[in-house]
């Protein structure tokens, strides 16, 4: 049974287009015969339901095709067309607060068609749905006039695409010339708004995903992404344009970890693929965080976030599809000038979708089944991450942050994905089953995770000259903290000096009063910089208080219960605004008090 003409309109199928027909099927992967003139990556459509596929091997007149789709029910010998265009990215207004799948289709617009008369949403096979809304009118003002010379990246206007951002039209790549003409007020996607040497541009563009988007130049990495997570920004700060990886195994808060960093990061537009993870977790994310207020502007942050969902029950090729989708919307915004975090979760299961899909090609398997060319489609993801000069006459500058999950099997670091991974990224932020275990969350092991990014300039600069000499206390305090306890476990905390004994209550109230943080506490949740090196200061003054009053034959235990030592353990609770006054107080008081003990 062929499909009817409206519905292969439906599903954006050209019967003039090159067509084959399927030889064999083996899950996900399809080799078709008879495209003639396929190219390497071109998107096709499988059968009569019209599957979206992936051309990833010709030999021959034989064509390699992974489908992003089900591919229950195919035959031998049904039609495959070929589209002649690679998988490509739609970009425009739009974008913003909506949710696609791994290929960039609108999951609302997806269950709408695919609604049962039991109400449940079941999504379609062969679907064709414009990514972005083609019949809504956005207002343009336009920032060019007539018989202005511009440049590929330069803005020819802007878009209130929401409260929290502006949307600015750019030059597309390889374009330049002379504005010859300018339109304004409300348009639609398809409809132009500038003319360049009599050529329309319009506010829709579109990007190979595989293809990094061209920039002016790449910049060092000397700006950090704040984050608001006081084990990340003092200990193991990441930078703008940099790249991090969280390995841990399972129940280490490696979602949660994720969903605070894109709730609380300083980035403009935060891009958040969730790659083979459970329904039920990208559930969460889906109802939490329209309820977010941005605290910049006091909307929705909904409107600064695109959702990339990819779950664990949908197709496993479109896994590695979703990466490079939300990488290449991540480089749009860039351009414009805007700073991006991509929280990638997780990459484990994107490789694990390589594995599957390399295993049905029957290629020779490497390190624990992966395909011998991991490394190098890790590299290419990670390394699209960066800090730019954009591309344009004005000197606009943009980044995209890449923050990538890894899930080991069995918390195991020494596996491919852990130590590819490590190898790629700036900052490894460790994730210990043990920590978790003592409720002990970001679980992040600051005796395993490091930084690659020199950021002190900026830090003393910015936030406070004294910000690298309280750092390096306190790394190499819980450095010598853990030395201390391996101690502990053999002879007893009582044999210990008592300046020993100090460092360890300084060690604990890092560990549990500043390092410690609840993502699900409204007070605690975010920390700004000045209210992090304010709690740091009171800890080393308490660490010094207490030092003084044991040099005075004090003992160790009297000194660790003082109240105003006690007091520390309410540090996150005072409002940043006031944080350095409420420090200052408690070191008068830190002091004041332990010499009267003493």
């Amino acid at each position: 049974m062929t499909a009817t003409p409206s519905l292969d309109r439906q599903r954006g199928v050209d019967r003039a287009a090159p067509t084959g027909e399927i030889w064999r099927i083996a899950g996900p992967v399809v080799v078709a015969r008879g495209l003639d003139r396929v190219r390497l990556y071109n998107v096709v459509r499988v059968g009569r339901a019209a599957l979206v596929g992936e051309v990833i091997r010709l030999s021959g007149d034989l064509a390699t095709i992974q489908v992003y789709e089900n591919t229950s029910g195919l035959r031998v010998g049904e039609p495959v067309l070929d589209t002649g265009r690679p998988l490509e990215a739609e970009l425009g207004p739009g974008l913003l607060g909506r949710i696609f799948d791994g290929t960039q289709r609108p999951l609302e617009a997806l269950a709408r068609l695919g609604d049962d008369p039991f109400g449940r949403p079941l999504l379609p096979r062969g679907a064709s749905v414009p990514s972005l809304d083609r019949e809504r009118t956005w207002t343009f003002e336009p920032r060019v006039a007539p018989g202005d010379r511009v440049i590929a990246g330069d803005i020819l206007g802007v878009v209130a695409e929401t409260r929290a951002l502006q949307h600015r039209i750019l030059v597309p790549p390889g374009m330049h010339g002379v504005v010859t003409k300018v339109s304004s007020g409300s348009r639609k996607l398809q409809e132009p708004v500038a003319w360049i040497d009599d050529v329309p541009v319009t506010m829709l563009s579109r990007w190979p995903v595989r293809d990094p988007r061209p920039v002016a130049a790449r910049l060092a990495a000397s700006t950090p992404l704040i984050t608001g997570q006081r084990s990340i920004d003092v200990l193991f700060p990441i930078a703008r344009g940099g790249a991090a990886t969280i390995p841990g195994g399972f129940g280490t808060g490696k979602t949660v970890l994720q969903q605070s960093l894109a709730k609380w990061s300083h980035a403009d537009v935060v891009v958040y693929v969730g790659c083979g993870e459970r329904g039920n977790e990208l559930a969460e994310v889906l109802q939490e965080f329209p309820q977010l207020i941005d605290p910049r502007t006091g909307a929705s942050l909904m409107e600064r976030t695109i959702l990339i969902a990819n779950t664990s029950n949908m197709p496993v090729a479109a896994r590695e599809a979703s990466i490079y989708t939300g990488v290449t919307i991540a480089e749009y915004f860039r351009d414009q000038g805007y700073h991006v975090a991509l929280m990638a979760d997780s990459t484990s299961r994107w490789g694990e979708a390589l594995r599957e899909v390399s295993s049905r090609l029957e290629e020779m398997p490497a390190e624990e089944g992966y395909p011998a060319y991991l490394s190098s489609r890790l590299a290419e993801f990670y390394e699209r991450g960066a800090a730019v000069r954009c591309a344009g006459s004005d000197r606009r500058e943009g980044s995209v942050t890449i923050i990538g999950a890894v899930s080991p099997a069995g918390g195991d670091f020494s596996e491919p994905i852990t130590q590819h991974s490590l190898r790629l990224a700036g900052t490894f932020w460790a994730l210990e089953t043990s920590l978790a275990r003592t409720r002990h969350f970001p679980a992040i092991d600051w005796n395993r995770s490091y930084t690659l990014y020199d950021l002190t300039g900026w830090f003393d600069r910015e936030v406070g000259a004294d910000w690298e000499e309280h750092r390096a206390w306190a790394r190499q305090l819980l450095q010598r903290e853990a030395q201390l306890l391996e101690v502990v476990q053999l002879v007893g905390a009582d044999t210990l000096a008592a300046p020993e004994r100090v460092l360890l209550r300084t060690g604990r109230l890092l560990r549990e009063d500043f390092l410690q943080q609840s993502a699900f506490d409204e007070q605690d949740a975010y920390c700004d910089p000045p209210k992090q090196i304010a709690m740091l200061r009171a800890i080393r003054a308490a660490d010094t208080a207490m030092r003084a009053a044991v040099d005075r034959s004090l003992p160790a235990e009297t000194a660790a219960a003082a109240p105003s030592v006690t007091a520390l353990a309410q540090m996150r609770f005072w409002p940043a605004d006031e944080a350095g006054q409420h420090a200052r107080a408690l070191i008068d008081l830190l002091h004041s008090e332990l010499e009267n003990l003493g």
